[in-house]
């Protein structure tokens, strides 16, 4: 078992942070630039930023998932994460984010705030290679 854990730490703390949009843009494009319906996730991440784990939380219809900040914050708790970074998908290939989404964003920033997961960013995800952070765009 103390090895496990000692393994575990060690593999942690060589991985690299996630500190900038296009790194983490990148990172999800992998996975989730071709989708058929709405996906919603988080990565969590340490107080470094080095990533914790890779969640995804929400499965939509074509143009819309629903979310409740609750689950994604319950799953940064139990993780013992220090910030999350929201990531969606918009099947329609365009990044450009709704009035939804901005509001989600600012509700979500509140939420994580007061439990203390802070929110980094929010990531639209689109078509491949294209992307929208909600940080960079000042959503909250």
């Amino acid at each position: 078992v103390e090895l496990a854990r000692r393994l575990a730490r060690a593999e942690v703390a060589e991985r690299p942070p996630l500190a900038h949009p296009a790194a983490v843009a990148g990172y999800l494009s992998l996975r989730y630039a071709v989708r058929d319906q709405e996906v919603m996730g988080a990565l969590f991440l340490d107080s470094r930023h080095r990533l914790l784990a890779d969640r995804e939380l929400f499965r939509g219809t074509l143009s819309r998932a629903a979310v409740e900040p609750r689950a994604l914050l319950r799953e940064g708790l139990l993780l013992g994460a220090g910030g999350l970074i929201l990531f969606h998908t918009h099947p329609s290939g365009d990044p450009s984010p709704s009035a939804e989404d901005l509001a989600f964003t600012r509700r979500m920033a509140e939420a994580g705030e007061a439990v203390g997961v802070r929110l980094i960013d929010h990531l639209v995800v689109g078509s491949v290679g294209r992307w929208t952070s909600l940080r960079e765009r000042g959503a909250w």
